[in-house]
């Protein structure tokens, strides 16, 4: 098994910086010594971010980008590069949920959650990959989600942008196997952060249950140090995930039947 992630010394780019999974992760990685390049669009959470960061990784900085802008990402990776010296880790945790009834979804929308959540990061880790390859060295940390796997009712757009990551992913851990570097796919469960109080999304059902940002954070790094390809977090969904695969009618049957209890409970 190749090493896994040594946070000590690593220049580590991290997208989806400014709250949430993000800006938790940032602290954590620079608690354990990491340099950080920081990244999202609200600048002055950034900020917020990265003055947390700063009290244990001073050499560390922030980049306030749009990732659905190309022109922006093109000149992200190359900043990053000449201005933490190189990028030993990237992880692509930025993305825009849709909790939205598939009749109410516009192609406009759908278009704009797989821009987001599935060519932003490709295109930002296709413009890193030559500078990593170049070195024979680097790993790339795909922030996916339990969506991308168990096919979420009413999150449709959402969840065919974090298949399409982990799909690019695996294939990408094959093609870079023999370059020396990594790749580490994350599938979140429902994690209680803002992302579910964007507006233009339904609400989630309150039997749905969230869990805390540190609990997803220690079981991404527990698998990050254990060079997993692939970790769900919490780790049960990896069960249902397997069970899902071995009869996908009779999964889907029971979305519909949890459904309709939802509706008929006024939840959905």
């Amino acid at each position: 098994m190749a090493p896994g992630l040594e946070p000590r010394g690593s220049r580590i780019l991290l997208t989806g910086a400014s709250s949430g999974i993000g800006a938790a992760l940032a602290v954590r990685l620079a608690s354990e010594g990491a340099v950080l390049g920081l990244v999202g669009r609200n600048e002055q959470r950034l900020a917020a971010t990265l003055a947390a960061v700063r009290e244990h990784s001073p050499e560390s900085r922030m980049w306030p980008v749009d990732l659905s802008d190309w022109g922006q990402v093109d000149v992200l990776a190359a900043t990053a590069i000449t201005e933490l010296g190189g990028v030993d880790v990237l992880v692509n945790n930025a993305g825009i949920p849709k909790h939205k009834h598939v009749t109410a979804l516009t192609p406009e929308t759908a278009d704009e959650v797989m821009r987001i959540n599935y060519s932003s990061p490709v295109r930002l880790t296709l413009r890193l990959l030559p500078h990593m390859v170049e070195r024979g060295s680097g790993r790339i940390v795909m922030v996916s989600s339990v969506a991308a796997t168990l096919s979420s009712p009413g999150e449709g757009a959402y969840d065919a942008s974090k298949a399409a990551l982990s799909v690019f992913a695996e294939a990408m851990a094959i093609d870079v196997w023999d370059l020396g570097l990594r790749v580490n796919i994350v599938y979140p469960g429902v994690v209680d952060t803002p992302l579910f109080l964007v507006p233009d999304n339904d609400p989630l059902s309150p039997d749905i249950e969230k869990i805390p940002v540190d609990e997803f954070v220690d079981g991404m790094m527990a698998a990050l140090y254990a060079d997993e390809l692939q970790v769900y977090v919490p780790a049960w969904f990896e069960g249902v995930a397997k069970n899902k695969a071995q009869n996908v009618g009779a999964f889907l049957e029971g979305s519909v039947n949890w459904m309709r209890q939802q509706r008929e409970a006024g939840h959905a």
